[in-house]
């Protein structure tokens, strides 16, 4: 008996001459909650496709829950939940109609059915709309009564593809905290987000770019190993000190951060304060603090620029 709800070695997705996942190994512990972090288009949404067995993968191998994908696939959809980025419920029917249409899905029986739809109302603070149709609903009421659905038939996995995307803060810190709630229960959950705050939410997590895994671990973990220092500079001419800044070799990356500048300098320069106002004398009597590492920092020094 394995503790891992996924484990996929060596995923690759293809195509054409076009590679759109390449050469994934994922772990993922069962009840906890793993983030994919990346751009658009850096292969999230076509690895969780292919780890419901709705897209072959081109090369690798996949188990789900214990089910050999996409071979099972079939036997997988029973146990799994599925939440996309774009609301997927039928507008012209009521929030009950619609929860009650995923119950008839799954084979829940009338009984079952009834009581588990009054749960789910409950708990998503849905009752009060139970009555009004989908279409009419906000973005945060959509994203609340899509989240009902997903869970209606208890999966012990849930995959959720970029959920708050299109809702405002509140209703995001709402959002995990459900989450939390259904981790603790049990549910093991796989979400793809852009967001750092809600990747740094996670307990483990995938930093994606073109396909590719450039980190992965748990967020405290990844900050800690960056191999930088990061020194915050409030001064003026920012534009410029960023400009000479970048040519230093020993910088990897700097930001600015409204009146300051969010430097990113390697680790092996011991003192960074006192490298930064030898290099640049002018930065002596300016306010320079050491800033502890975000997820953002992470992602800068694990794709793109952050690699060269």
């Amino acid at each position: 008996m394995t503790d891992y709800a996924i484990v996929a070695n060596q995923l690759t997705r293809k195509f054409g001459d076009f590679t759109a996942v390449d050469s994934l190994d994922l772990k993922v512990p069962k009840g906890s909650i793993y983030g994919f972090l990346g751009p658009n288009g850096c292969g999230k949404s076509t690895t969780i496709r292919m780890l419901t067995g709705l897209l072959s993968p081109t090369a690798g191998t996949v188990e789900v829950l214990g089910l050999d994908i996409p071979r099972e696939a079939e036997a997988l959809r029973l146990r799994i939940g599925y939440m996309t980025q774009k609301f997927s419920l039928y507008e012209d029917l009521t929030v009950r109609e619609n929860l009650d249409f995923i119950g008839q899905i799954f084979g829940m029986t009338r009984k079952e059915q009834k009581a588990r739809i009054e749960e789910q109302l409950s708990t998503y603070g849905l009752n009060r709309l139970a009555r009004q149709r989908a279409g009419s609903m906000s973005g945060g009421q959509k994203q609340r009564l899509g989240l009902a659905a997903a869970t209606m038939h208890r999966p012990s996995l849930l995959f959720l593809d970029e959920p708050t995307s299109a809702v405002d803060p509140e209703n995001r810190r709402d959002f995990w905290e459900k989450l939390f709630d259904l981790s603790d229960q049990g549910t093991t959950i796989l979400v793809t987000s852009h967001y750092m705050d809600e990747a740094e939410r996670c307990h483990g997590l995938a930093i994606m770019e073109a396909g590719m895994v450039r980190a992965d671990g748990a967020p405290e973990t990844l900050m800690n190993s960056m191999g930088v220092n990061v020194v915050e500079v409030l001064t003026d001419q920012l534009r410029s000190l960023k400009t000479d800044l970048l040519q230093k070799p020993e910088v990897r990356s700097a930001a600015q951060l409204g009146i300051r500048l969010r430097v990113l300098i390697d680790e092996r320069v011991a003192e960074p304060l006192a490298w930064l106002a030898a290099e640049f004398p002018h930065l002596a009597d300016c306010e320079m603090t050491v800033a502890r590492p975000s997820l953002e920092d992470v992602f800068v020094t694990s794709t793109g620029e952050g690699r060269e």
